[in-house]
């Protein structure tokens, strides 16, 4: 499998700007919007707000991933998929999280890339009847190819980026991605605790 390079993460780590201004109303409401007085102090609003910028990140460089993996037949969710197959084998249930589809897209993905001989379905070492599913070699040689354009693209992605400040970002969008993810992950603890009290 093809490494990505110094400071680089493998597969798809950044997805995302799309075309046109279509958040001029919607930010123009949320920006009116007045605060009561009695509401505590915040941080001053920043517009266009954070999340709307990542948004268009994914959207944009999705679309670019789409683009350069078509050749070879692949999709940028399919990309995604062989790219976290190649860390360890895994269930479908998992490999939809990892690939941010819904459970039934996975399976139909899985169906599809496994006729074209890129992964495998067998019972894993552990035994049981779970199927688990592998990245074969011509699958890995798929995932190289298209890992050589994915790394020009993020080539092209921090081309006025020092290696300081990528390194930055990649922290900066770790850090943000754990804090958003944090409460609601705590949520889903809690309620679970509260079931087995019950």
């Amino acid at each position: 499998m093809a490494q990505a390079g110094p400071g680089r993460e493998h597969g798809p780590a950044l997805l995302g700007l799309s075309g046109g201004d279509t958040r001029g109303a919607a930010f123009a409401t949320v920006s009116s919007m007045k605060v009561s007085p009695g509401a505590a102090p915040s941080r001053a609003r920043k517009l266009p707000r954070a999340s709307y910028l990542v948004k268009e990140l994914e959207r944009a460089l999705r679309a670019r991933i789409d683009e350069i993996v078509q050749p070879l037949g692949l999709t940028a969710v399919q990309y995604t998929a062989l790219s976290v197959l190649a860390r360890h084998p895994m269930s479908s249930a998992q490999l939809a999280r990892r690939s941010f589809v819904s459970p039934q897209a996975a399976n139909e993905m899985v169906s599809v890339l496994e006729r074209r001989g890129l992964i495998r379905r067998k019972v894993g070492a552990e035994g049981g009847r779970a199927l688990w599913i592998f990245l074969t070699a011509r699958g890995e040689r798929a995932l190289a190819t298209c890992d050589e354009r994915v790394d020009d693209l993020e080539e092209q992605l921090f081309a006025g980026f020092t290696p300081r400040e990528e390194a930055d970002f990649r922290t900066m969008l770790r850090n943000g991605r754990d804090a958003v993810r944090a409460p609601r992950e705590g949520a889903g603890a809690k309620a679970a605790a509260g079931k087995g009290a019950r």
